[in-house]
């Protein structure tokens, strides 16, 4: 804008103002007062007051406030979109994370929201872990102590495995009886029974040493109650299921029932299970078999598996039929 015509409309301002008062004129000299048309603070808010007369004569248009200086520290920006539009939550509120998990790990033994230092487990969980893992591996290469065989009057065969590397490595020598343990069967045990008894360490000496007991002897006691001829148990070291195909060759039994153990995990390590087979023989599939598993403290209890086989035991004979064929024949 043009200074002239500034100064122009400001004299003629303050004339009138002085013709309106009567009491006021207006010198004309080379010092002429300076007029302030605009603040030299930050503009604000306006006052109710837009004019107003200093004591040395300045005219102010416009009286300014400082405006309250704002926490940064205490603003929350806005969430938004690629597009610079704010983003509505639309998410439910999330539940405490603790509280969360705590229900999750009432429901299951596995290791759930265990959490974490920096990039690693905590210590105590860590420790727990490898507390575990020993359980695990001592199970697999541990053995069945003596003195409990000799307690349930067990006497002991050998399958074809030599060791318990051979028995990890090549499952199908696990399946089989060595020649001794055959001789040894033949020799001592009864000759075609109802139900035929066998226990075997499997991948876990563990689980035979803290269920066989209460598992056999409650067995036992159920098919005394239902009238039902067992044969002589005995132990097969380092054996698996499918060995049970060699037993009913030999003794031809209607009934095997092997006790087991099973692959320990790192929740328990001495998990027993209980396979049946309705007169297994050579060539039998394993949708034949039957099996009641994870039998220790922790899930089924030892005595009532022991009992409940009784039971399907009586319902296998009874059909002359044992896994899928026996479903199918119960409707």
């Amino acid at each position: 804008m043009n200074e002239e015509l500034i100064q122009q409309i400001t004299k003629m301002v303050v004339e009138k103002l002085e013709a309106a008062s009567g009491s006021q004129t207006v010198q004309q000299n080379s010092d002429e007062q300076k007029v302030e048309l605009f603040s030299q603070q930050p503009i604000g808010h306006l006052n109710a007051e837009t004019v107003k007369k200093s004591p040395s004569g300045l005219v102010t248009f416009h009286s300014t406030a400082e405006e309250p200086k704002r926490n940064i520290a205490t603003v929350k920006p806005k969430p938004t979109t690629a597009y610079g539009n704010p983003k509505p939550n639309l998410e439910p509120e999330a539940e405490p994370v603790e509280d969360k998990w705590a229900e999750y790990r009432k429901k299951t033994p596995a290791r759930v929201g265990v959490g974490r230092a920096g990039s690693r487990p905590k210590t105590k969980t860590w420790l727990q872990f490898r507390l575990d893992h020993a359980a695990a591996v001592d199970a697999v290469y541990g053995e069945v102590p003596d003195d409990l065989l000799e307690q349930l009057g067990l006497f002991q065969v050998q399958s074809k495995v030599v060791d318990k590397e051979e028995y990890i490595r090549r499952p199908d020598l696990g399946r089989k009886l060595s020649d001794e343990a055959k001789s040894v069967i033949q020799e001592r045990c009864k000759k075609s029974p109802v139900v035929q008894i066998v226990a075997s360490n499997g991948l876990s000496a563990k689980a035979i040493e803290e269920n066989l007991e209460d598992v056999y002897l409650s067995l036992e006691q159920s098919l005394n109650n239902l009238n039902i001829e067992m044969g002589t148990t005995f132990y097969v070291d380092k054996g698996r299921v499918a060995v049970m195909d060699d037993i009913g060759e030999l003794l031809q039994p209607d009934v095997v029932v092997m006790l087991i153990g099973e692959r320990p995990g790192l929740v328990s390590a001495e998990s027993l299970s209980a396979y049946m087979c309705y007169k297994p023989r050579h060539g039998t599939i394993e949708a034949d078999r039957m099996v009641i598993s994870n039998i220790h403290k922790g899930g089924i209890p030892p005595v009532e598996a022991g009992a409940f086989l009784g039971t399907i035991i009586q319902k296998i004979l009874k059909y002359e039929a044992s896994g899928v064929s026996l479903v199918q024949k119960e409707g």
